[in-house]
């Protein structure tokens, strides 16, 4: 199943729990949401409104009201956040994948504030109302059966946010953090369109940002957000589709590869390279031998890339190699459904990819590094590790 997040009017954690719910998700699944993470006296009110004459979902999280005696805030800081979710009665994709945008956003406070992410204090996105923002996006995607997210290019307002930090521009400095690599726009707005929140689970969770995907459309929803702007409705709307394209394969639109010849680049700084490109968005990195003008022996170092990752893999290549120059090439390719899980051996957790054919897996293999780490902690060889993981994901489905 795809979820496309067409974002023209904005994002926050509360507008998408709102139109996942709004497109079929369960209610009651959500109001268990507080429950399972251990915030008592956290209500939900689900309301419909209009926004430019369009019905949508309204939710509010109300909180219970603070005891001014207690100064203990356990979900402020992200050890204790991630504590309270890796104890949580969670499944255990939901729990993981919760931990993974409250990790980006560690990460992405502790670039702003230059510090450690485990020294992060989250203030406003340690509330209660972001816990249950993040998690409960996360159940009702998988409550839908959502396997593939995409995300339209994001609308940036103008003006200034009152943080505890103080006044600061939008977008917010967290947000633009998380939003590197993102596609954005800037719209004639002062305004926060995009939250910390909704940039978090968008930057995290989706598979890949542009248009809206090849899809027979199932359902659509709409979530509001508490403002009522007079030029753009305050909206995002949710499409869920079953993939269409080729059949057995679904269509994931452009790649770029990028490719430039070295022949003057000290063979220790390949590696090195190769490192930046991933860590600007390629997907694959590459080197095939090649012989150059006047006999030289050199590389191709090519990178594999979404269309909106090309300008960062572009630079990482110029600036970490001796290039002069990048070649591009627009190719598209079909690629089979990709889902990750986990499988529990000797109490360990090892994640598996899975790959999918019309609905069916075809293909299974346990995460390299996480059967290599395991294995080293127990002092077993890799590959009975790796034989062990495969043989549980059989039961996976």
């Amino acid at each position: 199943m795809i979820a496309y997040l067409d974002c023209a009017g904005g994002l926050a954690g509360d507008m998408l729990i709102a139109a996942l719910l709004d497109a079929g998700a369960s209610e009651t699944a959500l109001r268990e949401v507080p429950r399972s993470i251990g915030l008592a006296g956290v209500e939900l009110h689900v309301s419909r409104v209009q926004r430019h004459g369009v019905g949508a979902l309204h939710l509010e999280v109300a909180l219970p009201t603070p005891d001014l005696h207690d100064h203990d805030h356990p979900h402020r800081s992200w050890r204790s956040i991630r504590r309270r979710l890796s104890d949580a009665e969670l499944p255990d994709r939901v729990r993981e994948r919760a931990l993974a945008v409250f990790e980006r956003l560690a990460e992405a406070e502790g670039r702003v504030h230059g510090v450690a992410p485990d020294d992060i204090h989250f203030h406003e996105l340690g509330s209660e109302d972001t816990l249950v923002d993040v998690v409960g996006a996360i159940a009702l995607l998988d409550d839908l059966g959502v396997s593939t997210l995409v995300c339209s290019p994001l609308p940036i307002g103008g003006g200034v946010v009152r943080t505890a930090h103080g006044v600061l521009p939008l977008p917010a400095p967290a947000t633009a953090a998380l939003l590197v690599g993102a596609p954005i726009f800037g719209v004639d707005l002062q305004a926060e369109l995009v939250t910390p929140t909704g940039a978090a689970i968008a930057s995290t969770l989706a598979d890949r940002w542009g248009a809206l995907p090849a899809m027979s459309l199932r359902a659509i929803g709409y979530g509001a957000g508490t403002a009522d702007f007079r030029d753009r409705a305050n909206l995002v709307r949710v499409l869920i589709g079953d993939a269409s394209g080729a059949p057995g394969a679904q269509p994931r639109g452009q790649v770029v590869v990028l490719e430039t010849n070295l022949d003057d680049l000290i063979p220790e700084l390949v590696p090195d390279a190769v490192e930046r490109c991933f860590a600007a968005g390629a997907l694959d990195v590459w080197t095939a031998p090649v012989t150059m003008k006047k006999g030289r022996p050199g590389v191709v170092l090519s990178a594999l890339a979404r269309p909106d990752a090309e300008p960062a893999v572009a630079r990482a290549l110029l600036e970490h190699t001796s290039a002069l120059g990048v070649r591009i090439v627009p190719m598209r390719r079909y690629e089979l459904e990709r889902e990750e899980r986990t499988v529990e051996i000797d109490g360990h957790a090892v994640r598996i990819k899975l790959a999918r054919l019309d609905g069916r897996v075809v293909n299974v293999a346990p995460e390299h590094d996480d059967c290599a780490a395991l294995a080293r902690e127990i002092g077993a060889p890799v590959k009975f590790v790796w034989s062990a993981a495969l043989a549980a994901a059989r039961e996976l489905r």
